[in-house]
């Protein structure tokens, strides 16, 4: 494709990092670009090593079927396996009804891409079951911020602004590992003088670095921000005419939070009242704050109304829309943002429209040329989704792209037996994931660097990735797929042109909340990306929000009351302690692409689970011996390492591997009844050393612990 490099985006997290890939003889060299705005001239070990998996020896070249369960997967041309799906399709859909075929996005999908399955599967399929792997990261922010905000975008601001405040607050965020060309923003902020304040059980990179580090129970977060909201109110710290003026509500919290006395907070949580105290004036005494928060707050059924509880103790102290100050939530998967804005959520249509709305439903159908009655109604969350597999009425097919269930799924152990149940299933993938492994068909894609599309990063920001190189003989587009399934299944209006399917995805979203009707490819291409909303090419778009008012009936925020409650699962005799789960450095989401790259492997090679010296004497356990980690869903066996930095009544462990390492199979399926995010952030644990003459569980062992 030409000698000169091609501008394009690091395929792994939400900061989306500019890169440049030059193409010579056949050799891809990938360098940061110096100038893009989230990473400038940075990049992570991650990063420095995409371009390696462009022709990994692993690479799915060309579809695969099975001819029944006993057999084997076999190559087979495009057409054989499309006709097989369409075939399937229709029959079960035939006898079981049009919701018994589903599909299961990912959070890594181009914006293209995940507007297009939703449309296919509300339009070609018909069906009222699509749901997507993001419900399991960014729900439960999204659920708060819609309700106090009225609109849901990662970082209301730029990444940059960061370095600008005077304190900010992370909550169950590690940026050091998950995110590490942002921390440049964080170390230029306390190069001059800004301190951060994180809360997490463990003693993480990222808290290494802060000025005053918070270690609560897993679990009790929203509890520590009524309890600093407390400290607030009692000593007048509180901006009443930011909170008279912008917002609804407060009262109600006020009285709310009148309990959470920072010592009976300190009995909830474990921290210590003194630095609950310490927190919460350090934050009111900032002319300018942000508090900041991840998964290790959010991944957990209560975790909008944690989330609300932070959104309360900013809107308190008149955070957002002040200059270098908010309250934000840090994205984790590549496109996690634009994934749920555009139609991958089983009750939203494109432009974060809701899927029950009859005006939306309205003007949906009219850009795609369909009655509006022929909308399905919204379906189940993934979860509910894929647990109903084999009940009256549950999916009978499905197919999933760019998401490995088996590994990433709470409860994997279930839900991978579940998928064994389904008649029929597809997996549309670059590796033989351990999702695809099960499946009937797998359909190789094409790879990020192979293709064009949009992605919309952490701040809102939509950024193009260019296609740089060219796709095996025999790999083809997502939307190439979906257009030529669409037709197979008798259905037109569906293009495989990424520009085309873009073009149409403005108008749907258009006077929606995340509007991007006046953003195009040449208009990304002419800056460094294009912030939504965007209503008009002649709008300028909108690097930071709410400074003027909120996009809510009333153009205020809301405040809402919530309560600290019992986590689903707390230790007792049999699981005495709790377990907690996060990324590691070198590694991101299941591992179907780090664990592949030689680099990253030998930095990472196994599982390890951290726990405290502590906690090791009393298991008769040394750092490098293998212990069995038990819950009520099954159990894994993962090598030991000790750290004086996390909590002596909680262990960590990376969810990156599959098998008998798959921490997934441990983790909690207990739903937020707002966002129904599962319970991933803790559960009770048993942790046992395993003697020599133990057998460790077989990799492919499905039964139950």
């Amino acid at each position: 494709m030409g000698s000169a490099p091609t501008k394009t985006h690091c395929p792994y997290c939400a900061l989306q990092c500019g890169i440049t890939l030059d193409v010579s003889q056949g050799v891809v060299e990938l360098a940061p670009q110096s100038d893009f705005p989230t990473n400038r001239g940075g990049l992570c070990a991650k990063g420095w090593t995409a371009a390696e998996l462009l022709n990994h020896p692993d690479r799915l070249t060309g579809p695969l079927v099975r001819d029944d369960r006993n057999s084997a997967l076999r190559p087979a041309t495009w057409n054989e396996a499309l006709e097989r799906i369409v075939a399937n399709f229709q029959t079960i859909q035939h006898d079981h009804g049009r919701d018994a075929v589903g599909c299961f996005g990912g959070g890594g999908l181009t914006n293209e891409k995940a507007y297009q399955l939703g449309k296919f599967t509300r339009v070609a399929l018909r069906s009222a079951a699509i749901d997507y792997n993001g419900r399991f990261c960014m729900s439960s922010a999204a659920a708060a911020s819609n309700r106090s905000f009225g609109i849901d975008r990662g970082l209301p601001f730029p990444l940059a602004d960061v370095a600008h405040a005077d304190v900010v607050l992370i909550v169950g965020g590690n940026p050091a590992d998950t995110l590490p060309p942002s921390m440049q923003f964080f170390d230029e902020g306390r190069a001059r003088g800004t301190k951060h304040i994180v809360v997490d059980p463990r003693r993480t990179a990222t808290a290494r670095r802060a000025e005053l580090h918070l270690q609560p129970v897993p679990g009790t977060d929203l509890a520590l921000a009524n309890g600093m909201l407390n400290v607030i109110v009692r000593e007048g710290l509180i901006d009443s005419d930011y909170i008279a003026d912008r917002t609804t509500g407060f009262d109600a919290v006020r009285r709310a939070v009148r309990l959470y006395w920072p010592d009976r907070v300190e009995r909830i949580t474990g921290v210590p009242e003194h630095d609950i105290v310490t927190a919460a004036r350090m934050l009111a005494g900032a002319k300018r704050a942000m508090i900041l928060t991840a998964r290790g707050a959010e991944q957990h059924s209560s975790g909008t109304d944690t989330a609300q509880a932070f959104i309360n103790l900013a809107l308190a102290l008149g955070l957002p829309g002040r200059p270098y100050s908010g309250f934000a939530t840090l994205t984790g998967q590549g496109n996690g943002q634009g994934g749920r804005e555009h139609g991958m959520k089983c009750d939203q249509l494109p432009g974060y429209r809701k899927l029950d709305d009859p005006a939306a439903r309205a003007h949906v159908a009219q850009v795609w040329g369909i009655n509006p009655a022929d909308l399905p109604a919204p379906g189940q969350s993934a979860y509910e989704m894929l647990d109903g597999i084999g009940t009256p009425g549950g999916l009978r097919a499905l197919w999933v792209l760019a998401s490995n269930i088996v590994v990433s799924a709470p409860n994997a152990l279930h839900l991978t037996e579940k998928l064994t149940e389904l008649d029929f299933l597809v997996v549309s993938d670059i590796f033989l994931s351990e999702t695809a492994a099960l499946a009937d068909v797998v359909l190789p894609t094409a790879q990020w660097a192979e293709e064009s599309g949009t992605m919309t990063n952490l701040e809102g920001r939509v950024i193009l990735r260019r296609a740089a190189v060219a796709a095996p003989d025999d790999v083809r587009t997502d939307l190439d797929v979906m257009a030529d399934l669409a037709k197979r299944l008798g259905v037109q209006g569906f293009s495989a042109e990424p520009e085309e399917v873009f073009d149409e995805l403005t108008r749907a979203s258009a006077g929606g909340k995340s509007d991007y009707r006046g953003i195009s490819y040449q208009r990304i291409a002419d800056h460094d990306g294009v912030f939504w909303p965007c209503p008009s090419p002649s709008y300028a778009d909108t690097p930071r929000m709410f400074v003027e008012d909120f996009p809510t009936p009333d153009r205020r925020a809301r405040f809402h009351a919530v309560e600290q409650r019992a986590t689903p699962e707390l230790p007792d005799d049999e699981y005495p302690y709790y377990l907690t789960t996060g990324r590691l450095l070198r590694q991101y989401q299941s591992g179907t692409q780090t664990r592949r790259v030689p680099q990253l492997a030998e930095a990472e090679p196994e599982p390890v689970v951290e726990m405290h010296p502590t906690l090791a004497q009393r298991l008769g356990a040394r750092a490098g011996d293998k212990v069995r980690l038990r819950t009520r869903r099954g159990e894994v066996v993962m090598t030991a390492r000790t750290d004086t930095g996390i909590r002596p009544d909680t262990v960590f462990a990376p969810f990156h591997w599959g098998g008998a390492a798959c921490i997934n199979r441990l983790t909690n399926p207990e739903l937020d009844p707002h966002s129904r995010m599962p319970s991933f952030k803790v559960c009770a644990v048993a942790v046992t050393r395993i003697e020599a003459a133990d057998a460790p569980i077989e990799e492919g062992d499905l039964t139950h612990g």
